[in-house]
């Protein structure tokens, strides 16, 4: 899939507030300082969709950008730690579960990882609750050009290890580098296969 067209539609801390649409919606959330943003405009080939900051904790709102005028991306507040409040993380958590259980529009939602770490709870935990509610997701593991091949490798390796403890399989998932444009086709080409999929059943 060619990015032709991307466009900022609306930011909104109510689920009730997103777009009136009945087009396929993929969520992108993580651990703040995950590089979301950095991720979501190399996919889309736009230097500032979505705005990054050295900062953690940046995004707060829910983000939804149209697609090539047939799909949305959104851009949703990452999950553990930013710096900002324990009420303001309580009032996150609220709206992006309340996304999740109500958007029936969101087709899958992409889980970032960093790659340079070792698996974490707070994604396990994450990951466990979008199944436990039957919530389509893949992983996307980011800044891969920061790990020697190797390392990469047995990163990964122990995240598959450690979810085939308690998972029948690993999910769908993709190895991204911002910086690099690595992953860009595998995921677009992804989003665009299950869109034929839904536009043919």
């Amino acid at each position: 899939m060619k990015i032709k067209t991307a466009e900022f539609v609306v930011s909104n801390s109510k689920v009730d507030l997103c777009p009136n649409s009945a087009l396929p919606e993929y969520a992108f959330i993580g651990r703040s300082n995950v590089g979301k943003s950095s991720l979501i405009n190399m996919l889309t080939g736009r230097k500032a969709l979505a705005k990054t900051s050295a900062k953690p904790g940046k995004t707060q709102l829910i983000n939804h950008f149209l697609i090539n005028n047939n799909w949305h991306l959104v851009d949703l507040p990452g999950y553990g730690y930013a710096q900002v409040s324990k009420s303001t993380k309580k009032v996150f958590q609220k709206f992006i579960t309340a996304y999740f259980e109500k958007r029936t529009q969101m087709i899958c939602a992409f889980v970032l990882i960093d790659s340079r770490h070792k698996p974490q709870p707070i994604d396990m935990e994450f990951m466990k609750w979008l199944s436990e509610h039957n919530i389509p997701f893949c992983i996307i593991f980011t800044k891969a050009d920061k790990l020697k091949e190797k390392n990469l490798k047995e990163n990964i390796e122990n995240y598959k290890s450690e979810m085939l403890e308690t998972w029948v399989e690993m999910p769908e998932y993709f190895i991204t580098s911002a910086s690099a444009g690595l992953g860009q086709d595998e995921v677009l080409d992804y989003i665009d296969n299950v869109n034929e999929q839904l536009r043919s059943s």
